[in-house]
């Protein structure tokens, strides 16, 4: 018995051992034409395996790259289309440039240190107070995320102090305002709870 890890490595396992024998068997054809007729053959075949692929455009294109590509671009025939070239089978993508600024706290994030940038440039008064709050508790939140006990003010506060230069200060004032924000937040979760609670005890009493 022969097991298919023992057999020739195929280029294209995706339309199976059969199709790569009918491509090797079309190399072995000697009669130009008949050697033709087989490649044309094998297209319809590979078309066939696929029938969701027939809308997309180049289809035919692209099956007649996969049999050059299975004959090891040997298959000596016309074909109607120019395929792609064995040495573009190897060409390699453009390096993905990736960002290599540091991170001085890596549970907050880079992007909690753009918006401190932000917060910082914004001149003084309640649009700038509400973003500074919302920074605070977004620090309390990704703090939390990673450690799993509770989290001081205090270390945000000089969390914030240092990420901004010292030109954010946690004051009473933005204490106050972080603790609204965190209420007006839950507010409507806790009367959505109180309404399905009321209901129920309303259809018990009936």
């Amino acid at each position: 018995m022969q097991y298919n890890t023992q057999q020739k490595r195929m280029p294209l396992p995706e339309y199976g051992r059969s199709i790569q024998n009918m491509v090797d068997h079309a190399l072995t054809i000697e009669d130009r034409s008949e050697r033709q007729r087989c490649a044309n053959t094998i297209i319809n075949i590979m078309g066939n395996m696929f029938p969701h692929l027939r809308d997309i455009p180049d289809f035919k294109h692209k099956l007649w790259d996969h049999l050059a590509i299975m004959a090891d671009f040997k298959l000596d025939i016309d074909y109607p289309y120019e395929v792609i070239r064995k040495d573009n089978l190897i060409t390699k993508p453009e390096t993905v440039p990736y960002p290599s600024t540091k991170i001085r706290y890596r549970h907050y994030g880079r992007t909690l240190e753009v918006l401190i940038k932000k917060a910082i440039d914004f001149p003084e008064g309640d649009e700038k107070q509400n973003l500074v709050a919302l920074i605070c508790n977004h620090m309390k939140k990704d703090y939390m995320s990673w450690n799993k006990d509770t989290v001081d003010d205090r270390k945000i506060a000089d969390d914030l102090a240092e990420l901004s230069g010292g030109k954010l200060q946690m004051t009473d004032s933005l204490l106050r305002l972080m603790a609204e924000r965190i209420e007006q937040n839950y507010r409507p979760k806790m009367n959505n709870q109180n309404n399905r609670n009321n209901n129920r005890n309303n259809k018990r009493k009936y």
